[in-house]
């Protein structure tokens, strides 16, 4: 997750506030939970459209 934050160029904090929220979806693989590529994408997209109203 510290990658996806890296990506997104905001805090650890942030990130789990999104996830939290269900605007980040994510993969657990036993402890760890994954942030796929494509995930990252659809909320980049969704926050565009958001932008563009």
């Amino acid at each position: 997750m510290s990658e996806a934050s890296k990506v997104l160029r905001i805090s650890k904090w942030s990130l789990n506030a999104l996830i939290q929220r269900r605007r980040l979806s994510t993969i657990r693989i036993g402890r760890r939970r994954l942030v796929p590529v494509t995930s990252i994408e659809a909320l980049i997209e969704v926050l565009r459209r958001e932008e563009d109203r």
